[in-house]
């Protein structure tokens, strides 16, 4: 007879004709085959169970097992103990000691696995904390430089008497039109030296994210040197994205204005309208499938078009998320912007003169003490909001080529760690 895995042999039953009190001799586990069966003592039952059927005894012991208990079952992994080392450690167990995955590595502000939302703004948040002498040298040193630029032009330069003629109702059609122009103007200038600011700031800073995700700390000096040979072409990019934009809404706009010109403005101007949300759309939609261009172009150091298509292909089924992140890291960059912004636009109309009232009503006829304490406000601002929409428009990229294309692993064996799932070997 072969013991089935768990139960001990089967014990002897008492001689015919002697007490069942008096214990005899069990049957030697080795005896050789050709010892006699009917040995004085041992005497094996009749009736044996078939071959692989054995059940664990119930009931009431039978009258030939009397003062013999059979042995529990051993205990062991799988039967209820949890596995030796604990949950997750040694055996597999039947449950009791599965402890989910092994976590994912991280060495440095994001761990190496898709990413959820609040990840990707504490990794942001993370960076400015960790590495923050070089994320605020670089933020503030490029706001000092563009706020400089700008107040400059528009207190030696940009002429903004003409918007005092928007708030006059008796004004000619000719003034009208001249103000809104003086207005653009100004505007325009004013967005592309902030423009210039952004891309240096987002071509430097998108280094020093790329480096915190690896653990590695990086200087001024060499996320300059690594960013360098790219700024020209990131420049080339965000002008080539405006362009496209401007193109979309005018290609909208322009049958409005056509009918305007030939039937009446009342039914051009509806068009336009229709036309100009239509437009609207569009552009955004393309702009958030063309986001992560910038991120692409800096780290894989690819030209404008190759880094266009590549943030078309990252985006690809995932509009919609890349555009609520983007969205929400917008808001939260500009919404701690305008507390410390407003406060020093106040305080520089009450200490210009005529106070925030006078400001307010004179439609905002900047001084020089104007210009300089409200420039204060707006580089404190930007060396918050540069610092978390590069980094969320970074880390989103980093995510979208982990899920697309398993970058954790490379990165992984770039930061010397072992990624879950590789041996050491790697």
């Amino acid at each position: 007879m072969k013991d089935t895995p768990g139960w001990a042999s089967p014990g002897s039953a008492p001689s015919e004709g002697q007490d069942q009190g008096t214990s005899q001799p069990a049957e030697p586990a080795d005896q050789p085959d050709g010892a006699p069966q009917d040995t004085p003592g041992v005497k094996w039952s009749k009736e044996q169970p078939p071959p692989a059927q054995w059940s664990a005894p119930t009931g009431r012991p039978s009258p030939t097992d009397s003062g013999r208990a059979a042995p529990p079952p051993p205990r062991g992994p799988g039967w209820g103990a949890p596995p030796p080392g604990g949950p997750g450690g040694g055996h597999g167990g039947w449950g009791a000691g599965w402890g989910g995955p092994p976590p994912a590595a991280k060495p440095g502000v994001i761990p190496l696995r898709p990413l959820g939302v609040g990840e990707i703004l504490d990794g942001a948040v993370s960076t400015m904390r960790t590495h923050w002498r070089t994320v605020l040298g670089i933020s503030l040193t490029v706001a000092v430089l563009t706020e400089i630029v700008v107040v400059l032009l528009q207190g030696l330069v940009l002429d903004n008497s003409g918007t005092d003629v928007l708030d006059d109702p008796s004004a000619t059609l000719d003034e009208l039109t001249a103000a809104m122009g003086d207005a653009l103007l100004n505007s325009g200038v004013v967005f592309l030296v902030t423009l210039v600011g952004t891309v240096a700031a987002t071509a430097l800073l998108t280094t020093v994210t790329s480096r915190a995700v690896l653990g590695k700390p990086v200087t001024t000096g060499e996320a300059w040197r690594d960013a360098r040979p790219q700024i020209v072409k990131l420049f080339g990019l965000i002008c080539l994205l405006l362009l496209i934009t401007a193109g979309i809404v005018t290609v909208g706009a322009l049958p409005g204005f056509l009918v305007a010109l030939a039937a009446g403005s009342e039914v051009g101007a509806a068009l336009t309208v229709l036309g100009l949300i239509g437009a609207g759309v569009a552009a955004l939609w393309l702009m958030i499938r063309l986001s992560l261009a910038s991120p692409a172009l800096m780290l894989e150091k690819q030209g404008i078009v190759k880094a266009m298509s590549r943030s078309a292909k990252l985006v690809r089924g995932s509009w919609w998320r890349v555009f609520g992140i983007q969205l929400l890291a917008t808001i939260i960059a500009n919404v701690v912007a305008s507390i410390i912004v407003i406060p020093f636009t106040f305080l520089a109309a009450t200490v210009g003169g005529d106070g925030a009232s006078g400001f307010l009503n004179s439609g905002g006829d900047m001084g020089w003490t104007f210009l300089v304490i409200s420039g204060i406000g707006s580089v404190i601002g930007a060396m918050i909001t540069f610092p978390i929409t590069a980094g969320v428009t970074v880390l989103l990229y980093v995510d979208q080529r982990i899920r697309r294309e398993a970058l954790d692993l490379e990165l992984a064996r770039a930061a010397g760690v072992q990624a879950p799932g590789t041996t050491s070997g790697g």
